[in-house]
């Protein structure tokens, strides 16, 4: 995936229902089309196939289990995922948490079937420990401030300079966005500067008047470096 990259988490909201989905991910193709910015989408497991037949764009898992092929009902495995059309998936979301030897796991399984992780983390503390696994990308997000409107790089500033630090001293080739309470413009250039390489936003687009002018507006935060 290129960067900058903006991933954007639909989660369960109400507002990307049933042909929502497919209507947000349209809307999120045209800026991809018009910017140098990697739109990258996360919709509910029920959608990733619609959606990833719908556009072109990368998309990516919310979850995935540590589970084996076959008898494991219930449960939604890499090599589903993939055969439905994902490129990868989120991982260890502060909603959605997992072991460390899940992670790990989980985190071999898309490298061997080339899809990308990108795997959540609490602290600084918790990037090193998952830099370790060389994951594609870490996701620094503290979950105070998720869905606050309150972005980390404003607020918490140096998360992202100690989580950036902190994922050096393990891999050269993983790459640390932020998310957490994103909502503006500032909020992306702002990480950008502290040495965020993306950002993951979910009710920041979701939950906004104007779906296209607000990935529009979070798009161009990376111009003004």
């Amino acid at each position: 995936m290129r960067l900058p990259i903006i991933i954007i988490n639909f989660k369960n909201y109400p507002e990307i229902y049933g042909q929502k989905s497919i209507e947000l991910s349209k809307v999120a193709q045209k800026v991809a089309d018009d910017t140098n910015v990697e739109i990258v989408l996360a919709p509910p497991q029920a959608s990733i196939a619609v959606v990833s037949q719908s556009v072109p764009i990368p998309v990516l898992c919310q979850h995935l289990d540590d589970a084996p092929e076959g008898a494991s009902t219930g449960l939604f495995i890499p090599e589903m995922a993939k055969s439905f059309g994902a490129s990868g998936s989120l991982l260890n979301h502060s909603e959605h948490r997992l072991e460390g030897h899940s992670i790990s796991r989980l985190t071999d399984r898309l490298r061997s079937l080339k899809m990308t992780s990108v795997v959540c983390a609490k602290t600084p503390e918790e990037v090193a420990n998952i830099a370790k696994l060389r994951p594609d990308f870490i996701a620094i997000e503290p979950p105070e401030l998720i869905g606050s409107g309150k972005a980390v790089s404003k607020h918490e500033p140096s998360l992202i300079t100690r989580s950036v630090d902190a994922k050096a001293q393990y891999s050269s080739s993983t790459k640390v966005i932020c998310g957490a309470g994103i909502s503006e413009k500032i909020d992306v250039s702002s990480a950008a500067r502290l040495g965020a390489e993306g950002i993951m936003v979910a009710s920041g687009i979701v939950k906004s008047h104007s779906w296209i002018e607000k990935i529009y507006e979070l798009a161009s935060g990376f111009n003004d470096l």
